[in-house]
């Protein structure tokens, strides 16, 4: 069995992955905020821990990985999005959630396993708060539900930093009803104008970081192998996290996997730099799904990654040349899957591509380029618009026809079309000349045998 070792941020080290039980391996990501599109730094995480996903199936089987991925589908956010467009709630989360879906599949993602929302677990959330308070380590004050966090002691050990540090270094509310500046919410009172729903502390609604714990732990259990997410989410989310689950006697996750940020010609993403952008603004511009998981993969997911223009442009160039040699036939490389598993190593995966396409082992490549989400059973439409070979052997259908007219035998020519449409080109005559356009199903491997 194929080897994996990752970095696990609890430890700090790279070791040795060895799942609870390898028929049924568990991993939970945390998702997005659904009030508007997803920004570029948002899909970073997606594509890399669908890379995991990929590997792990590869390793265990499809049916023994199980993904989750949730939404946050109840947040302050959203219901100034409500309140300023005058729709309702679940109006604006079922749009927005369905954009997340859309743009991450155009990354070439596989969707997770279970993509749970928040509002439709609310009773196993309040479930789990009333646990945490009848074992000392949350306490109701003014309608509020605050986790006490000095009851776990070992809490801040997943970010290196104490409970102190954290105090002095970070923003944290600070509320008259609160025991500690460090004590964070668990439940918070709605007004008419908010969503809520009845709890024993009246009508209110979560906070964010118990909807993770709840439902991590209604879909993989008290203990599970991996969680993943942005860096910027150890501290507070996943320390939050750890602390309400260990609380409740849970053993939670037993590998972290954090990816750097994102940044965009070297400088922090920011509106007020003019330098923010969503995935679909890219996808709007043009800019392919490929391309812009080419580009993340060609980064480890450790290391910072940084947007450019000129690796936009390298990364179509590379993929446009890819696809023009692909052919079938080939099996996915051992040396893409051992560079995977020593801590997705997706830099180290495309380097074999690259020696695949040097060694012209065209099947080797388009199996290679399958399996990292690249390409699917065709290559992409936008890769073969200019096709060289559909203005040659338009050239060549067109001369066919000319010599036809004249023998009055057009068996030639309909053997070309005939070809010609098994590889998915459509073929369109008229008086003015022949043209050739790539259609759905669109296979170039298949030309071959008409040049």
């Amino acid at each position: 069995m194929t080897k994996i070792t990752l970095y696990n941020t609890a430890n700090r080290q790279k070791e040795p992955f060895q799942p609870i039980d390898p028929d049924n391996v568990r991993m939970y990501v945390c998702g997005p905020t659904v009030y508007d599109r997803a920004h570029l730094g948002n899909a970073r995480p997606v594509v890399v821990f669908d890379m995991l996903f990929r590997l792990l199936r590869h390793v265990y089987g499809a049916d023994h990985v199980t993904y989750v991925r949730n939404f946050t589908d109840v947040d302050d956010k959203i219901n100034a999005r409500a309140a300023e467009s005058g729709r309702s709630i679940r109006q604006i989360t079922d749009e927005t959630s369905q954009w997340y879906l859309d743009d991450m599949a155009a990354l070439g993602t596989l969707e997770p396993t279970h993509m749970p929302r928040a509002t439709e677990w609310i009773a196993q959330m309040v479930a789990m708060i009333e646990g945490l308070i009848a074992r000392g380590h949350a306490y109701e004050t003014e309608g509020h539900v605050l986790f006490r966090v000095r009851s776990y002691k070992n809490y801040g050990a997943l970010s290196g930093r104490s409970v102190d540090d954290m105090i002095a270094g970070a923003r944290v509310e600070v509320a008259p009803y609160k025991e500690d500046p460090m004590d964070f919410v668990l439940w918070k009172p709605s007004n008419a104008e908010t969503p809520g729903w009845d709890s024993p502390w009246g009508r209110g609604r979560p906070g964010w970081h118990i909807e993770c714990s709840a439902m991590s732990y209604e879909l993989l259990g008290e203990t599970f192998d991996i969680h993943g997410g942005g860096n910027d989410l150890q501290f507070p989310h996943h320390e939050n996290e750890i602390a309400q689950s260990r609380c409740m006697g849970h053993g939670f996750a037993r590998v972290w996997l954090h990816n750097e940020m994102l940044q965009v010609e070297g400088k922090k993403m920011s509106k007020s730099l003019g330098n923010f952008f969503t995935v679909r603004d890219l996808l709007d511009r043009g800019v392919p799904g490929e391309v812009i998981r080419f580009v993340f993969l060609s980064t480890h997911y450790r290391k910072p990654m940084d947007w450019t223009e000129k690796k936009r442009e390298e990364g179509e160039a590379t993929l446009r040349k890819w696809y023009r040699m692909v052919k079938d036939g080939g099996t996915v490389s051992e040396d893409i899957i051992s560079a995977l598993g020593d801590d997705l190593n997706t830099h180290g995966a495309l380097a074999v591509l690259h020696r695949a396409a040097s060694d012209e082992d065209g099947a080797g490549l388009k199996s290679g380029l399958q399996f990292l989400g690249l390409m699917g059973d065709t290559v992409p439409a936008w890769a073969i618009e200019g096709h060289d070979d559909l203005a040659d052997l338009a050239r060549l259908l067109e001369n066919t026809r000319t010599a036809a007219m004249k023998t009055k035998d057009f068996s030639e020519v309909d053997r070309l079309k005939a070809a010609l449409a098994a590889a998915g080109v459509e073929v369109r005559m008229s008086k003015s000349g022949v043209d050739l356009l790539p259609a759905e199903g669109f296979d170039p491997t298949k030309l071959e045998a008409l040049k």
